[in-house]
This record gives structure tokens, C-alpha cells and sequence, in this order.
């Protein structure tokens, strides 16, 4: 169940709470923001989304119907959302069967780590038993692949694993073609790396390989790439390897090109709140997600797309009752993919404020401040600090892509937004004050990764720094550029009706949207089709890699807009 035994948010305010000992602000959040928005919710709706028809301390909601979704742009795309979010939130009603929230029932599976073959498995939930969380689960790209920012353009690039020689020494292709072990690299006059091989010559036009010369059955990544090009959703220019030498690296492409990392970027990121505790994340799906997936067979036709509708939803039910696992709970809600971050609660000044659940994580060895070894794993209490909900709706097989923040997490950049009844507000930055990700009054730098794990899973500092906090700041507060007042205040409206709406005691009410990003007319993703918040990041989930838009790494219409839907073995 959702603990209450606090609660102290009652209202909306405009400025930051002040901070009272150790505790906790919280995110401003306008109570005059205007827009069709303010008044296409009512509390009366909201009352409604609840199974009882009144909201009600930790009540039962109902999920949004998706196959009847009214497709209006923008609000109903973010009051889809938001429903969604407390329904996934809410205590599980009797027809569940138990299991505390209903995103952690029997309805619901847990997707794994990728095997040694790159598989995925669905892992049922089961009720009084602990999960298991991990650090690996960061922001990938679109081929699933690790991701960093280039200097710059702030372009994501996707690494590619490595090609290895016979002595454990990266390859790359020369000039003629010849795989080459790389042993380490200078710079030329002009700053330019010059790749050097194992007898310390430099080899000529170097370019990145995507496979070995010796083929075998192709990776995940590459069965990935097939797809994603068949929908012109891969940029090829975009592929990297990384060739470490110490702690330095060097990024080359297919082409023969050297981009340049972000300052303070690297892959396999690592992030850490205020109070020392690793973030860790889970990988949720609901019971429509896994049949389906186990419908469609193995391997997944190319061009299938996610159910919209009543008769996708049918043919799902169907095959439930064949298999064995009908009744479908809840199957208008179509399928949901969700991950949530959590950090430890012990340490946090207001942790009964979070929603919290307990589970196994990994341990580390930190006797070397600068090389932490995984050495185990302990259970412990967890608290929730940020949530993507994904979900398939009439209309949309690309899926709703929203996401919730914790209002404590950190602050934010300034920005504007429309006012009631008229005129336009502006929001400051303002750093000062506890937070989850961000220490009081910090001036930045902001957002820089501090630590990685390295190939052996090792936690490694990143320099200049040490394995330590980062300083957060969201940097699009919801999803959008900050001057634009008008999409602003649309997210902030919807914000106000649904959390003024809930009990002030009610956990889910700590929580607020940042932002909704779909297609138009569920398009497949094209440089443009990106609508409602398309600036969309979770500070929690791609903390890194900011200002970019959700579908920049899950491009496609198809089942390949999920990492995961694809890679995971059928159920039956």
C-alpha cells in the first residue's frame, strides 16, 4: 500500500517551499497558468477517473481507456497521462488479486537485463516476493546500443560493442580494407587522432567496423539496425566505436570520422542522488504487453505495430483464453510499457513522502575511492523519484510517451508561461533549498556525469571528477524550450487539476507530469512528425542527455519503438 503517514502538500504555490531543517523543497508550480488546458480538466473528471467516482486517500483509479482515446490535441494526450500514472500508482483493487500498486501485481512483468545472446525475459511478478533492480537499464539510442553527446551539435551517437583482435586489442578497418588491432593513438599537428598499431605505425584512413570479418549469426543490435533501416530510422553517420586507451578515448565512425564527445560525457553513466544512494531502475509491462508479444511469435514480422484497437485488443483476449491466461485485466488500457527510477530511502529527510517499495540491489566494494567493485547485493528500501509511462492508444502505434518527476528531485531552469486571464508569467531558476539530485544553491556545472560503469561493471570516476553527486537541473521544465509559454502552461494546467484534485495527503500528489510527446497522426517518427512536448527528458532517466526528443532514440511506429518488445522471448 501507499504509505500516508505524511503528505504536506495541500496546494499548488508559485514560489519554492522553504526549506524547513533538512527537509525537502519542492518544484514551483503556477496555480494561474491558462491555456485550453485549464478547462478541458475539471476536478469532476478526475473524480471520475477514481473506480469508487470520488477521489478518495490512496483510491483505486481506473486505467484511461486507450482504445476509445479521443486523439484532441494536446490535453487529452496529457490528461491520458496522468490517469495512467495514478492508475499504475494506485493500490491494486481485489480483482488483482494483491501485490501493493497495481504496476506490481501479477498483471505485470519485469523485463531482464539482455543474456549473453542478447535475450530478453519477461519475469512474472510475484506477490510477497522482493525484486531485483539494476544500475544497467540508462538512457540507449535507437538501436539499444549505449549513447553519448557530440561537442557541440549534441548529437546522440550510439557505440557500437567491440570488434576485438586476437590479443584482446580493438579492431578497426584501414584504408584497404584489413581489420587492424588499434594499441594507441597520438594527435597530429592540427589535433586530429592518429590511430597507431601494435608496432606503433599509423594506420592509414581508419574507420570504424560494424561486424567482424568472420560472420556469424548477427548480434541483437544488427538484427535491430535491419529494421530501424528498412525505416529510415538509423543514421549511419551516427555509429561509433570507442577505443580506450587508459583514461582517455577516442570516437570513430564508419566514415572514417573522429567525433568529439560533449565535455563530461561518457557511456554506461552512472547517476547518484544527494544522499550517496546509486540510481536504480525497473522495467515494467503489463499483462496485454507480454500476450501480445507471445502472439506475434518469434521472430517479430517485420512492420507489426502495437494494438490500438478494439479488435487488436480481441485478438489478444483470444489468444489469452487459449494459453490459459484469460481473464485480461484492465485491457483497454492496451499495452504499457513503464521504468521508474528509485534511489535508497534511507538518508532522504522526507522519504515517507516518496512512494517506496523494497527490493534487491547490487553492492560494491568502496574501499578504492576510485574503482568500485560489485561484491554482492543487499535488500533494502527504495523511494520512487521518477516514472516513464509508455502506452499504445487509438491512433498512436508509435505510443504515448510521458513521463513524472518526484517534486523534490531538483530544480529547474527558468521559463515562461501563459498566465489567467491574460499576460505571461516567468518562473526563475532557483537552485537554493534541499534536493534529491542537486546541492543547495548550486551554481553548476550542471548535468555532468561524474561516474560510468566500466566493461567489467566496476563504478569508475569520470574526470575531473570524483565518484560523487552530480548537480541536476532540468533543463526543458516541461519538455519544451523555455520561452514557449503558450505548450508550458498547457503541461502546468493539467498539473494543477490533477494534483489540486487528489487527497493532500495522497503520495501520487508528490508527483507531476513533465511533459506527454507523440506523432502526428502516429506517424512514424521523421524529423518533424514529434509533437506535444518534444523537448522530453526525465532528469532521473536520460539526466545526460537533455533536449532531445523521446522518439530521437526509439524511431519507429512499429514494435521497434520499444527497446525491449522485439528482443524478448515469448512467453509460450
Amino acid at each position: 500500500m501507499i504509505s500516508t503517514s505524511r503528505g504536506r502538500l495541500a496546494t499548488l504555490i508559485v514560489v519554492s517551499i522553504a526549506t524547513v531543517g533538512c527537509s525537502f523543497n519542492q518544484v514551483s508550480l503556477p496555480t494561474d497558468a491558462g491555456s485550453s488546458c485549464a478547462t478541458s480538466l475539471t476536478s469532476s473528471d478526475v473524480a471520475g477517473w477514481f473506480e469508487s467516482g470520488a477521489v478518495a486517500l490512496d483510491g483505486a483509479v481506473k486505467p484511461a481507456n486507450s482504445v476509445l482515446f479521443p486523439d484532441t490535441p494536446n490535453c487529452s494526450f496529457y490528461e491520458w497521462s496522468a490517469q495512467m500514472f495514478l492508475w499504475l500508482t494506485s493500490p491494486a483493487p481485489p480483482r488483482y488479486g494483491g501485490g501493493g500498486l497495481v504496476m506490481n501485481t501479477s498483471a505485470f512483468y519485469d523485463v531482464s537485463l539482455p543474456d549473453a545472446s542478447g535475450r530478453r525475459h519477461f519475469v512474472p511478478h510475484t506477490t510477497g516476493v522482493i525484486r531485483a533492480l539494476n544500475l544497467r537499464d540508462a538512457q540507449k539510442g535507437v538501436l539499444d546500443l549505449p549513447v553519448i553527446l557530440e561537442r557541440e551539435s549534441l548529437r546522440i551517437l550510439e557505440i557500437l560493442p567491440p570488434v576485438l583482435g586476437p590479443s584482446g586489442k580493438q579492431l578497426v578497418a584501414d584504408g584497404a580494407g584489413r581489420e587492424v588491432e588499434v594499441a594507441d593513438f597520438v594527435l597530429s599537428e592540427t589535433g586530429e587522432p592518429v590511430l597507431l598499431d601494435v608496432t606503433g605505425r599509423p594506420i592509414e584512413s581508419p574507420r570504424a567496423i560494424l561486424r567482424p570479418a568472420i560472420v556469424g549469426s548477427p548480434r541483437p543490435f544488427e538484427r535491430r539496425l535491419s529494421e530501424m533501416e528498412a525505416l529510415e530510422a538509423v543514421d549511419r553517420s551516427a555509429l561509433v566505436q570507442k577505443l580506450e586507451f587508459g583514461d582517455q578515448f577516442v570516437l570513430l565512425d564508419l566514415f572514417g570520422n573522429f567525433p568529439e564527445a560533449e565535455q563530461g560525457q561518457a557511456d554506461g553513466g552512472v547517476l547518484m542522488a544527494q544522499n550517496g544512494s546509486l540510481v536504480y531502475y525497473t522495467l515494467t509491462v503489463n499483462n496485454i504487453f507480454v500476450l501480445y508479444r507471445s502472439m506475434v511469435g518469434d521472430p517479430v514480422p517485420t512492420g507489426t505495430q502495437f494494438p490500438v484497437t478494439q479488435a487488436d485488443l480481441d485478438a489478444v483476449t483470444a489468444f489469452a483464453a487459449t494459453v490459459g491466461e484469460s481473464p485480461v485485466l484492465d485491457g483497454e488500457a492496451l499495452a504499457i510499457e513503464i521504468k521508474a527510477s528509485w534511489v535508497e530511502a534511507d538518508g532522504l529527510p522526507d522519504a515517507d513522502e516518496f512512494i517506496q517499495m523494497k527490493a534487491t540491489v547490487p553492492t560494491y566494494d568502496r574501499s578504492d575511492p576510485d574503482d568500485w567493485v560489485p561484491n554482492g547485493t543487499k535488500t533494502t528500501t527504495l523511494a520512487m523519484v521518477g516514472m516513464h509511462v509508455v502506452g499504445s492508444t487509438k491512433g498512436h502505434p508509435e505510443m504515448l510517451w510521458a513521463t513524472f518527476e518526484h517534486v523534490s528531485g531538483d530544480p529547474a531552469a527558468a521559463y515562461d508561461y501563459v498566465k489567467q486571464p491574460s499576460g505571461v508569467g516567468t518562473v526563475p531558476q532557483d537552485t537554493s533549498g534541499n534536493w534529491v539530485f542537486s546541492s543547495n544553491g548550486s551554481t553548476g556545472p550542471f548535468n555532468e556525469m561524474h561516474m560510468r560503469l566500466d566493461s567489467s561493471s566496476h563504478i569508475v570516476p569520470i574526470s575531473p571528477h570524483t565518484i560523487s553527486p552530480s548537480d541536476i537541473l532540468r533543463l526543458k521544465p516541461w519538455g519544451l524550450e523555455g520561452t514557449n509559454s503558450n505548450g508550458n502552461a498547457e503541461v502546468i494546467a493539467i498539473n494543477h487539476v490533477v494534483r489540486s484534485s487528489l487527497d493532500p495527503a495522497d503520495l501520487r500528489a508528490n508527483y507531476f507530469q513533465t511533459g506527454t510527446t507523440w506523432t502526428i497522426f502516429g506517424a512514424s517518427p521523421n524529423g518533424g512528425n514529434e509533437v506535444g512536448t518534444n523537448k522530453l527528458a526525465n532528469t532521473t532517466m536520460e539526466t545526460f542527455v537533455q533536449g532531445n526528443n523521446c522518439f530521437l532514440c526509439h524511431g519507429s511506429n512499429t514494435t521497434s519503438v520499444s527497446h525491449v518488445f522485439n528482443d524478448t522471448a515469448p512467453l509460450f
